[in-house]
């Protein structure tokens, strides 16, 4: 769209505004501006977008369809322009913002309990968290730091390892068979919990033993570790999960290991990703400090 021809956001604002009094003359108070100025703002937007955004019943204002489908875009612009502008003021001139990005279930699970102190230590540098799943391209997105399950080689990126994974089977103690196990065939009774990342994790398991079973990908999939360790607490079935996420679970007994034999990966492990053009940042340096003492495995030679 030719800017041009763009909305203006007091514009958005107005219309906002009486979408959610259904009144132009509340609208108006509302803004500290007139009742005419409202219902002018309301109408150049009817003439970008070339339709109706309200009509008139029986003397009443109401959203049109299309008014309808537009309010819910102008406000996702207004929410986020909100959101900057908050983010801007948190932070002053003095102060740096370190964007670190991470997995779901590792940064609940391993990253929040070792960021306690951090804040007092660097007062002046403020941490913004976010997690996904999917790799992205750290020319196109605001992240200064990216903690992912892989092999080391994001593109474009320089690549620290942080920790190998061993992955066991874990399921609620209230769904263990009473005779004790004598095959880890005898875990399919139990509903093998799928992951949605690690497709292969059953069969891979099972082939290190040297068995295989037409089941291994049978089972309700999660997205998330987290959500595959919460099923298996309320006894949905088994869940293949990293050790690291499940200790507590298991020291208190809220989660049992059915089935003793731990699966590593030689060429998958965490790392730490910075983008090749900042990871000498200051910002960055400091919270990799910060990391590798709270990693002592950072410290070991490869």
């Amino acid at each position: 769209m030719n800017r041009r021809y763009m909305p203006s956001l007091i514009s958005m604002q107005c219309f906002e505004a009486a979408a959610r009094h259904l009144s132009f003359t509340k609208a108006a108070e509302e803004l500290n501006i007139t009742q005419s100025a409202v219902s002018k703002q309301v109408g150049q937007l009817e003439a970008i977008l070339a339709t109706a955004l309200f009509q008139r019943v029986r003397k009443r204002l109401q959203l049109t369809p299309e008014g309808s489908v537009y309010l819910t875009e102008v406000r996702k612009v207004l929410t986020q322009v909100e959101m900057s502008t908050r983010y801007m003021l948190s932070y002053g001139s003095r102060n740096e913002v370190l964007n670190v990005n991470t997995l779901p279930t590792f940064g609940v699970r391993w990253l929040m309990p070792r960021l306690n102190g951090f804040r007092f230590k660097h007062a002046n540098l403020y941490l913004n968290i976010s997690s996904r799943i999917d790799l992205f391209d750290f020319d196109k997105e605001n992240i200064d730091i990216a903690f992912y399950y892989g092999r080391g080689n994001w593109p474009r990126a320089h690549c620290t390892k942080l920790l190998d994974e061993v992955v066991v089977p874990v399921c609620s103690p209230d769904i263990l068979p009473a005779v004790p196990l004598t095959s880890p065939l005898e875990l399919t009774r139990m509903v093998l919990l799928q992951s949605s990342t690690r497709p292969e994790a059953w069969h891979d398991w099972y082939e290190q033993q040297g068995f295989h079973t037409e089941h291994s990908y049978h089972g309700p999939r999660f997205e998330t570790f987290m959500l595959s360790i919460q099923a298996a607490r309320i006894g949905c079935g088994v869940a293949l999960v990293p050790r690291m996420f499940v200790e507590e679970e298991l020291a208190e007994g809220k989660l049992v290991i059915p089935w003793h034999y731990a699966m590593t990966d030689s060429h998958n492990a965490y790392y730490i990703a910075v983008p090749e053009h900042a990871h000498q940042a200051p910002k960055v340096t400091a919270f990799m400090a910060w990391i590798q003492e709270k990693a002592p495995s950072l410290n070991a030679a490869p």
